[in-house]
């Protein structure tokens, strides 16, 4: 699949269509009425097509969709009612976010490159440039801080970033052995910043400028 740069509105004619079939049936399922809840059908629709839009638009900044199979808009059909109904409140569409986005994403297990401000897990590494160096290679990774005993633990993927017995995850760039140790450099808050450093002790090292974080 091609990168998208703008919103296809057959995607967001899909989503609608799959978040309405999986609302019909849990309205179905537990006797509550769209129509109530949202004060008439009509605004249960205009709902609809807000959170169909908001998630493909959000979806054309984050998702790799060069690494994904699937046409588009028949996946998100086939898949993003139920997603909706597993992560998200389908009685409460009006505070439906960008967050959610984020929760929906991840649980269809959609690739997305990374970026600083959706706090989700990174571990990528590249081959050390400067040779006879102790470090085969150099990596970056999330990690986070318990809060009482201060123990820093890798922050991987289905962690809650907002879990408050941790401080928020950040990165850390290691220097990683032969042997497979990692070796803590020096934290930072942004990926770039990271790769900053990396090339300054490794110049021409091969950290892509968006690293894609796989499912």
């Amino acid at each position: 699949m091609n990168e998208i740069s703008s919103t296809d509105p057959a995607a967001i004619f899909s989503c609608a269509v799959s978040l309405r079939d999986a609302a019909y049936k849990q309205s179905a399922a537990t006797g509550l009425s769209l129509s109530d809840v949202y004060s008439g059908m009509d605004g249960f629709q205009r709902e609809l097509m807000r959170v169909a839009t908001l998630f493909e638009t959000w979806s054309t900044a984050h998702v790799a969709f060069d690494h994904i199979t699937e046409v588009w808009p028949y996946f998100l059909e086939d898949h993003f009612g139920d997603a909706c109904v597993q992560v998200a409140d389908i009685w409460a569409l009006t505070g439906f976010d960008e967050s959610d986005c984020l929760r929906i994403a991840q649980h269809l297990q959609l690739p997305l490159y990374y970026d600083d401000a959706l706090v989700i897990p990174l571990e990528i590494r590249a081959r050390n440039t400067v040779a006879g160096s102790a470090f085969a290679e150099f990596g970056i990774q999330s990690i986070r801080c318990h809060l009482v005993d201060a123990e820093v633990v890798p922050f991987i993927r289905g962690d809650d970033p907002q879990d408050e017995d941790y401080e928020l995850p950040r990165l850390v760039l290691c220097g990683i052995m032969a042997d497979g140790q990692w070796q803590r450099i020096a934290d930072f808050d942004t990926y770039r910043d990271a790769v900053s450093l990396a090339l300054k002790l490794a110049p021409d090292i091969d950290f892509p400028d968006r690293p894609v974080v796989r499912p």
